[in-house]
């Protein structure tokens, strides 16, 4: 009984402690959703960089925060309906900005790995190859190239569509697809599974696309998703952001990824 005081105590101070250090408003329980994603989350290891980040969000706001896994394409529905507060790694789009928020805290290209079979030198290739299936995980966006690229080979008929990266894997592997869009946070698994062996990477002639906190508009109020992009930015500004990558990524890696200017 004194243990769950001395909790309670403790909760209340940090309550106080961040309202009047005008931090976010914690008089609720946040819902957070994850999606199981190379390093930024494994639920294999329980690991990642979404997952520290999330419990660095939680420690400094001092709120308490459900922290759930879930599919990519649920995540962006619950956002929108106001269901979900928050998710990390999102990135921004026209449609995406009427109903998210978003809080930068890194910045990454995206590359097309194809087959090596498939005789492809670069993304012209692919698209001039007809008999060229690609995989994508569904409700992904991408950079503005790849996007146009996957936009086309939808009217084809040429895309094909998966819940995660693991079935993508397989059916390149199958030769079901001949090529999947992929970022920094999948190049471990290319290695584990054998992959890097019978593809290459193409690269996207476009710059870094930046990722964040996604913010629900209809479940926080303006003022409150400021509060919490202000804790973003402070834990870019300290360092912490950096470290929680190293843990992950080499160190020039991990800079350019961190090292970025982010915009409103």
């Amino acid at each position: 009984m004194i243990r769950n005081w001395l909790a309670g105590v403790s909760f209340a101070v940090c309550f106080v402690s961040n309202a009047f250090a005008g931090g976010p408003d914690c008089s609720r329980p946040f819902t957070l959703g994850l999606h199981d994603h190379g390093l930024l989350y494994s639920l294999d290891t329980d690991s990642g960089i979404d997952k520290d980040f999330a419990d660095e969000l939680i420690r400094r706001s001092g709120c308490q925060i459900k922290v759930s896994l879930m599919s990519r394409a649920r995540i962006w529905k619950l956002i929108e309906s106001g269901a979900l507060d928050f998710s990390l790694s999102g990135i921004a789009n026209d449609e995406r900005n009427q109903y998210a928020s978003f809080a930068w805290y890194f910045s990454n290209k995206y590359y097309l790995l194809v087959r090596k079979d498939a005789g492809i030198q670069n993304v012209a290739d692919f698209e001039n190859n007809k008999r060229a299936q690609l995989g994508v995980i569904r409700s992904f966006r991408y950079s503005t190239s790849a996007n146009e690229l996957v936009d086309r080979l939808t009217s084809e008929n040429r895309v094909s569509l998966a819940g995660g990266l693991e079935p993508l894997y397989q059916a390149l592997i199958l030769r079901q697809i001949q090529g999947m869009i992929i970022e920094p946070f999948d190049y471990p698994a290319l290695d584990e599974k054998k992959i890097r062996d019978v593809t290459t990477i193409v690269e996207f002639n476009d710059p870094s696309v930046p990722h964040g906190l996604i913010m629900s508009k209809k479940a926080l109020p303006a003022a409150e998703r400021e509060k919490w992009r202000a804790l973003v930015d402070e834990m870019r500004a300290d360092g912490t952001v950096r470290r929680i990558f190293e843990k992950y990524f080499r160190p020039d890696l991990a800079d350019s990824m961190v090292n970025f200017k982010a915009s409103p």
